[in-house]
């Protein structure tokens, strides 16, 4: 009975101490997690270029050509991005803030009937009160003007702070040359240090995986098409700033639900207010066609059926991962409701008769 009691408290004391060498080790990586997270994500991407290379070179030597081909596909194009990014987002900033954008439209929409029909039905229905364009336009004008200085600052604070950039890139480039080699390794010893069975461990494991495949192949490649297809649309249109709403579309894209539809509805009505219905409809048509066929032809093609999330859990997580965590939010938000989602059927299915005897 003693003998049993002091394991008990030898276990207890081990654990304490255990969490606290977890917590120490949680403040030390603490500033490069966004690094480390995005080297596993990224190798797992990249994992079928090092298996193809390992039948001709040696593990070393193929993970280093793998770091060499992430360097000229990823960090390149980043770079080169980032700059064009910040001259076309100042350029919206300065068109918002001197009011050209809002006067451009105003006397665009001042051509039509629709405030005229806005304020007699406000009539109708007992609201004395005139709206008037400025009214209508200010919030339009104002996230155009939030929008633009918010990118530019975030581009300018990427190519002011390049040294830092190449820095994390480097270690990021790091955790993946020694995940290619040693990754397996690495997870068979998560595996054994989990409590949870070894089949737990491999579903989330394996769910994490799909979710990064979904997330950054999935989505990165369906949010670079529709972004570069939308992109080129505005510039075959004669709109300011292709660039910068091609990016901006390209991120909309991975919003389930709303998508890029928030730039181009809004784009087809400007034209069908301008009387050109020809184009207005042709906005219309090209948005369904693109997200359709991306939904539901290329994302099913590239992805699978591995991720099965509903759209509206997708949205908000996203939506809140890129108020948390910023830009890398995109990835954080669906791999943390990709966790609790996976937990939640471990538990169904191994822990809840535990819990609620007659359940599960």
């Amino acid at each position: 009975m003693e003998q049993n009691i002091f394991q008990r408290a030898v276990f207890f004391f081990f654990l304490a101490l255990f969490c606290i060498s977890i917590f120490l080790v949680g403040k030390l990586i603490a500033p490069f997690f966004a690094s480390i997270v995005l080297g596993i994500v990224i190798t797992g991407i990249f994992k079928p270029v090092y298996k193809s290379l390992i039948p001709r070179f040696s593990p070393k030597l193929a993970s280093v050509l793998t770091c060499t081909a992430i360097f000229f596909v990823v960090f390149i194009p980043v770079v080169f991005f980032v700059g064009i990014l910040s001259k076309e987002a100042l350029g919206l900033y300065n068109m918002a803030k001197d009011a050209v954008f809002s006067n451009q439209l105003i006397n665009l929409l001042e051509n039509t009937r629709a405030l005229e029909r806005l304020n007699l039905l406000l009539a109708k229905a007992g609201i004395e009160r005139t709206v008037s364009w400025n009214e209508l336009i200010a919030p339009v004008a104002d996230l155009s003007r939030t929008l633009g200085f918010s990118l530019f600052q975030q581009a300018r604070f990427i190519t002011s702070n390049l040294v830092n950039l190449i820095f994390y890139f480097c270690l990021m480039l790091l955790v993946v040359f020694y995940m290619l080699m040693d990754g397996d390794r690495f997870i068979q010893y998560l595996y054994d240090l989990s409590p949870l069975r070894d089949e737990h461990d491999k579903e989330l494991y394996e769910k994490f995986n799909d979710m990064a495949g979904a997330v950054l192949i999935g989505n990165g490649l369906g949010g670079l098409i529709q972004g570069c297809a939308g992109g080129i649309l505005f510039l075959f249109l004669g709109l300011n700033s292709p660039f910068l709403w091609g990016v901006i579309m390209g991120f909309l894209a991975f919003l389930p639900i709303v998508g890029i539809g928030v730039v181009l509805v809004p784009t087809a009505l400007f034209f069908l207010l301008k009387n050109s219905l020809g184009i207005g409809i042709f906005i219309l048509v090209f948005y369904g066609i693109l997200s359709w066929g991306i939904e539901y032809l290329f994302k099913p093609k590239v992805v699978g059926d591995r991720v099965s999330m509903h759209p509206l859990i997708v949205f908000f997580a996203i939506i809140g991962g890129l108020k948390a965590y910023g830009i890398l939010g995109i990835i954080y938000g669906p791999l943390i409701a990709t966790l609790f989602l996976t937990l939640a059927d471990i538990y169904f299915s191994s822990f809840q008769s535990m819990v609620e005897p007659g359940k599960g």
